[in-house]
């Protein structure tokens, strides 16, 4: 009887998001352009592609993101060490 109950109550949040749509909201931002994106109602998640539109958030596309946003981490530490580097020599 529990189940019937569960099962029900997760088809609402679905059944409510493809009559009213989906309200998504920023859930992770990879890079200033790639962002995740979670339903608030049914908990679907998204992200962006190459060429900026959405898709759904695969492992394979998680993975990507995880990567990507590793990459833009370092080389956004590496500028602020170049620029903080640049600046002490310019006030020597």
């Amino acid at each position: 009887m529990m189940k019937q109950t569960n099962q029900k109550t997760a088809i609402i949040p679905h059944f409510l998001c493809s009559v009213l749509g989906h309200k998504y909201e920023v859930s992770r931002q990879v890079t200033y352009h790639v962002k995740e994106y979670k339903c608030k109602k049914c908990s679907k998640e998204l992200t962006t592609d190459c060429n900026g539109d959405l898709i759904e958030l695969t492992p394979k596309y998680r993975e990507i993101n995880s990567i990507l946003s590793r990459i833009h981490l370092k080389r956004q530490a590496r500028i602020r060490r170049e620029e903080l580097l640049t600046a002490y020599k310019m006030s020597s």
